[in-house]
Order: C-alpha cells, then structure tokens, then sequence
C-alpha cells in the first residue's frame, strides 16, 4: 500500500511532464534522412522534422513535405502576381503527328537561364503534350487546339495535381512570379509532317527550349531537307502574319511584308519563300509561332 501511494505521485509527475515538454522525438535514420533530402530537395532541418513526425516513414514524410510546400507556393504565387512577367522560355515538343508549344513567363532573364526554370518548362510541355487537348478545331487536316493561361492552370496532369499546383510549386521554390502564358496543339494527318524550331536553340532531350518558337505543319513530295528548317528560322526571324497563296499575285500594301510566301527567303533574300516552296515541293499547311513576353507586350 505505502508502495503505491509512492508510485502516485511519481506518476503524475512523469504525466506533467509528457504534457509539458509533448510526445518524445523519434530518432531520425541518417540513411533515411540523405534518402529524402535528395528525393526532395528540402533542407535537412525540414526532412528531418518531417521523419521525426512520421516515425521514419519516408513516404508519408516526403508527402508532408510536397503539401507544405505547395501550401506556401501558393501563397508567395499569390503575393507576387502583380509583379510583371516578361521574360521566359518557349517549350516544344513533337511526337508522330502530333506537336505542342508552350509558353512560361518569369519576371527576369536570370531566372529564364535558371536550371529549375527551363526544367519546369521541360515538365509542363511534356505535361500539356499527355494531358491537353479539349478545344479542338479542324482546317485542313490539322486539329490546332489553343489554350488560355486559366485553361492551362487548370489543366489536370495526375495525382490530384494541375499544372497551376506545379507553377504555384515552383514559384514559391524560386521566389519570382510566373506565369502559364498560353498554349498550342497541332495534330495532323499521315500526309503531313510537323517540324519544329526554337531559338536560341536548348535541347533538352526530346524537347526544344527557347525564347523563341515556332511549329511548322508541311506537305511534302519527298523527305524533308534542310530547308525545312530554314523554312522554320525565317518565320522566326521575319514574323509572317498569314501563309498566302503561291498563285496570288504581289498586294501592293503595307501587309504585304507579312505574308510568308511574298517575303524574301532568310537564307537567301535573291528568292521568295513562294519560289522556295515551289523549287522543294513543299507545302506549308498551317504555322504557329510564339515569342516569350509577347502577349504581355500586346496587352499594355
């Protein structure tokens, strides 16, 4: 009996204690610990509260991690949207006969060069190449599917995420606004073969990044050559609003400089783009071009 009541008050202050100081912290596995810091990039402090947290369950702590993160992603996205964003990269990527550009804008040239920025782009065209494809239209043989930045913000790519949860993500990892500025799809037929061009030219495995980019859908009489990719360099460097016709006679205008087939071919200003196209036998069906910033640039 005087064993017991002994033991009480042992007890309850062993009880005051747990309440006071809280839980015991579990012991942190340095292997698990090197383990998530490299799968997830976060600092040590923060990979190893989030072990400490979930008993050394690298998955649940890397999937705490991952919801902080997003969580204060979305909140400094949201602080910094004001801030304008007319620097970034243009992505392209073909496969078959299907191609896709996308833009992403970020406030600085710095970051635009940044190993996370172009990675982020890499991601989000790959993203928008599996996932898009809702706002159909057909010319010619070609589906030209265009997406608005709320379009792609919203744009599911799996587990539960969308390309806005990603930029949000980014945003808050690189500490600078950006943005999802717009989107393109082209699909074509058997008979027709999308080429695309960016400059400056970075390839990042089957991907083009650049400030500039352009998708060019032809139809040939034969296996393209090199001139399909000059062909993709003058439209970059001349900015042509329309295709034409070859037939059509010369528009004494001041558009007449914006029509592809009248300029004079940039690898060689003796001939016109028509008699270029005429010379390979080549069709040029349908382009789309973008330029990082641009929009903005139209906007103001």
């Amino acid at each position: 009996m005087r064993a017991a009541l002994l033991r009480t008050p042992l007890l309850a202050m062993r009880q005051s204690c747990w309440l006071h100081l809280g839980p015991p912290r579990w012991a942190v596995s340095k292997s698990l610990l090197a383990a998530l810091r490299k799968r997830t990039g976060f600092s040590i402090s923060n990979c190893k509260k989030a072990l400490e947290m979930h008993e050394n369950d690298v998955e649940k702590a890397e999937s705490w991690l991952q919801e902080q993160a997003q969580a204060q992603g979305w909140e400094k996205a949201t602080k910094l949207s004001g801030r304008k964003t007319a620097q970034g990269l243009v992505g392209i990527h073909i496969e078959g006969q299907s191609g896709a550009m996308v833009e992403v804008n970020c406030e600085t040239d710095f970051v635009a060069r940044n190993e996370k920025f172009t990675s982020l782009v890499s991601e989000v065209t790959r993203d928008f190449f599996v996932h898009g494809g809702t706002q159909a239209t057909q010319t010619l043989g070609i589906v030209k599917e265009s997406f608005s930045e709320e379009q792609l913000k919203t744009l599911p790519v799996g587990d539960g995420k969308t390309l806005g949860d990603k930029l949000a993500l980014a945003i808050g990892s690189i500490g600078e606004n950006m943005n999802l500025a717009r989107a393109t799809r082209l699909t074509t037929q058997a008979d027709t073969q999308l080429v695309g061009y960016c400059h400056p030219s970075t390839v990042d495995e089957d991907l083009k990044l650049g400030r500039y980019g352009v998708i060019v859908a032809f139809k040939a009489s034969g296996p393209l050559t090199e001139v399909a990719k000059q062909l993709c360099v003058h439209i970059i460097g001349m900015n042509p609003k329309t295709i034409g016709m070859e037939s059509d006679p010369k528009a004494e205008n001041p558009d007449e400089e914006k029509v592809l087939v009248h300029q004079e071919f940039l690898s060689d200003p003796e001939v016109t783009v028509s008699e270029v196209l005429h010379r390979e036998g080549l069709n040029i069906v349908d382009f789309v071009r973008y330029e990082a910033g641009e929009t903005q640039d139209k906007a103001e």
